[in-house]
């Protein structure tokens, strides 16, 4: 009798709880970080099904286009042959499901490499990822998202458990840039003409080198103004050797029409190279550090008063004005900081050069600036991500920043005058001598 109350007791039981289960909603709560956006799910499946379509309409064209090849027994060679297993292909709007439709050649007595195949332009056979994507995860990791960060920087647009997002498969697209690279340092320069170049160099001191490496970067200036990355190596500093080795390679590439004038910091190493490889292209120094190195030779307490000198010279309407400024400069400050003032007369042609160019370049030919905001973008990466982790990916990821930055690059103001400056005129306080005589008259 116990046996038999007993299971009737469990039949009550189940039946209870069948009962329930009929009769209670369950209603799935939305976890903090999920996002629930019912126009993306509908974009999502409307993907999907569009993109379904297309390779339907792929294949079908496909067949269609081998209809007229026929077996001896009358069939038709090229058909239909189902669906390969469904995979998840990753999208700018989250992962599609989709399955590649497949097409079968009948003719079994062909070989390997005389078979017609299908190949789906929109699905490639191991794509995992659209194109716009993979091109975008590298532009992501310029810009300051780790490699192990992007599964939680992008769940929000391409779902929380996207694939193919771990950090090898960021390391490999990345390491594409060195076949651009390649490709880059190969390219002929044989009919470019450099008017302005501007020298720089930065050092980036990876995790895993001992010392830091110099990377070397050259810019010029077309003849219709635009801004191009020239010349770009790494070195271990900035040693004539090295800038030699960069000159050398530049103008063995085609680089025959030496520039015009070249501006760079007080790098001597620089300097002597460009003599030797092109002799005829003249010095502007940088007056950014200029400034810096003649305030440092002078108390914190008198810097300000230093500079607003300093700037009445480097900001003179003509040269005379800024020859008479830096007179002044030396005779107030040469018998207490003949350093200072040394560090500054030292360079007078080099520093007051741009005075023979046209007046419009004046702010592009006076300071390094087009290549220190490029380097203000890189030491800002390799803050976010504490250092590149080589020096090899140091330099590529240098390289590629740099020519994501001349996309946005502005032309030189007055380009309508570098062709003057090419042909060779004379130039008087930024102003064409023609001009001048005729304003004189």
């Amino acid at each position: 009798r116990r046996i038999v109350a007993g299971v009737q007791a469990c039949q009550n039981f189940q039946e209870e709880r069948y009962a329930m289960e009929k009769t209670t909603d369950i209603i799935p709560l939305r976890q903090p970080e999920t996002v629930d956006d019912p126009l993306t799910e509908i974009a999502r499946d409307g993907a999907r099904r569009m993109l379904a379509a297309a390779l339907r309409a792929e294949a079908d064209a496909f067949v269609a286009q081998h209809a007229e090849e026929i077996l001896p027994d009358g069939r038709q060679r090229v058909v239909r042959h189902g669906y390969g297993p469904e995979r998840s292909i990753q999208t700018g709007i989250g992962a599609l499901d989709v399955q590649r439709p497949k097409v079968r050649d009948r003719a079994s007595d062909m070989s390997a490499d005389q078979r017609i195949r299908f190949t789906s332009a929109i699905l490639p056979k191991w794509a995992r990822r659209s194109r716009s994507l993979d091109a975008l995860l590298p532009v992501l990791y310029l810009r300051g998202i780790s490699t192990g960060d992007f599964q939680e920087a992008l769940a929000a647009i391409l779902g929380k458990d996207a694939p193919n997002l771990s950090p090898s498969v960021i390391s490999r697209l990345t390491g594409e840039w060195q076949q651009d690279y390649d490709r880059w340092q190969r390219r002929d320069l044989s009919a470019r003409r450099y008017v302005y170049i501007w020298a720089d160099g930065v050092y980036l001191q990876a995790r895993m080198e001992p010392q830091a490496e110099c990377m070397l970067v050259i810019l010029g200036a077309t003849p219709e103004g635009k801004k191009e990355l020239v010349g770009f190596q790494v070195g271990l500093r900035e040693s004539a050797q090295s800038w030699r080795e960069l000159l050398v390679d530049i103008k063995a590439r085609g680089l025959a029409v030496p520039p015009e004038i070249a501006v760079g910091d007080g790098a001597m190493g620089f300097w002597k190279a460009l003599d030797e490889v092109f002799p005829g292209t003249r010095h502007q120094r940088c007056w950014v550090h200029k400034i810096a190195n003649v305030l440092n030779k002078f108390p914190k307490s008198m810097q300000p008063a230093v500079k607003a000198d300093l700037r009445e010279i480097w900001q003179a309407d003509t040269r005379s004005v800024a020859e008479t400024a830096m007179d002044t400069f030396a005779e107030k400050y040469g018998t207490k900081y003949d350093k200072a003032v040394t560090c500054l007369t030292k360079d007078r042609e080099a520093l007051l050069a741009f005075y023979d160019f046209p007046g419009e370049h004046w702010d592009h030919l006076r300071t390094g600036n087009p290549i220190e905001s490029v380097f203000a973008t890189v030491r800002h990466r390799t803050v976010r991500t504490k250092g590149a982790l080589s020096q090899k990916t140091a330099k590529l990821m240098v390289f590629k920043l740099i020519q994501a930055a001349a996309k946005t690059w502005r032309r030189l103001k007055g380009a309508n005058q570098l062709p003057l400056v090419i042909e060779g005129v004379t130039f008087t306080d930024g102003v064409a001598q023609s001009a001048a005589e005729n304003r004189a008259a």
